[in-house]
């Protein structure tokens, strides 16, 4: 059996490969931003493109992740219960019957008790959380989407989806607040990071607090540069205050996510006393995609 393993984390707007061996080291790796909207209608064809970019055999088998398995990505992937282990995704691998070569693509979970919610993607990420020692307890995977998970078993015991992410590009892109968010002078200021998650924590419905970045700028209370990591702080500190709210923050959580963004929360869980522990996301899924070699799809 090739003991080799092509992973594609096929996000929406970008796309991460890694050609991984035994125990999951990585021979190569790629990244683009050819995600699921860019590639639509040519999926096998950039999957080519990408195996010749890397210099990988067709026969070497793909795994996929993320929202190329969505209902406008390339193959549905119908979303598991959360009563399904994590380390039974190899055995839940839904096959591209019209892929070149062995390709198949790793389902989502869904939430259908309580608080309905989904992941699609983060689910390979905790599996290799999981195998780096990661037991029973908080993970936060912050992104577009951040998601809550608390793990019990082995399972997604809990899940919470804040679009805090995707919130703040919304308001960087357009409306009242995106010319102060993306001042000429905008700078990371700990301060005003830190005094928008105050005001979060305050509790004041969020619509209110936002105004306030552009009422504390336009009354000379804040400068204009510091507006970003103002709105910044306010919009993870609403995160983490909806979290404790809702019962789901503890007092200890794993952050899975990119040094800025894990930078960011961490400065946000001091805030709030949460103790913080942290894994390289891609140290993660590499760890995970090392499980699919000896599995077939």
């Amino acid at each position: 059996m090739n003991q080799q393993v092509l992973g594609i984390d096929w996000g929406t707007t970008n796309r991460r490969a890694y050609l991984v061996g035994a125990q999951g080291k990585v021979l190569r790796s790629h990244a683009d931003d050819r995600g699921m909207l860019a590639e639509r209608g040519r999926f096998a064809e950039s999957l080519e493109s990408l195996r010749a970019a890397m210099q990988v055999p067709p026969t070497t088998r793909v795994i996929m992740s993320g929202m190329v398995g969505s209902a406008q990505g390339w193959c549905e992937a119908p979303y598991l219960d959360t009563d399904v282990p994590l380390a039974e995704l190899p055995r839940h691998l839904v096959r591209v019957a019209e892929a070149p070569g062995t390709v198949a693509i790793v389902p989502g979970y869904c939430q259908r008790s309580g608080s309905i919610d989904v992941m699609r993607g983060e689910e390979t990420q905790l599996l290799g959380a999981l195998a780096l020692g990661q037991g029973d307890g908080w993970v936060v995977l912050p992104g577009t989407h951040s998601k809550w998970v608390l793990l019990a078993g082995g399972r997604v015991q809990r899940l919470s989806t804040y679009m805090t992410g995707e919130l703040f590009a919304a308001l960087s892109k357009d409306g009242t607040l995106s010319a102060l968010i993306n001042a000429p002078d905008a700078r990371e200021d700990a301060s005003a990071f830190e005094a928008g998650l105050r005001l979060a924590r305050e509790r004041a419905p969020l619509t209110h607090s936002l105004f306030s970045v552009r009422a504390r700028v336009v009354s000379g209370a804040m400068p204009a540069a510091c507006a970003r990591s103002f709105a910044s702080g306010l919009l993870i500190g609403a995160e983490f205050a909806a979290a404790i709210d809702e019962g789901t923050a503890p007092g200890k959580i794993s952050l899975v996510g990119s040094e800025a963004l894990v930078q960011r929360y961490r400065a946000a869980a001091a805030n709030f006393g949460v103790a913080v522990t942290t894994f390289d996301p891609d140290a993660v899924y590499c760890a995970a995609l090392s499980t699919f070699i000896t599995e077939g799809p």
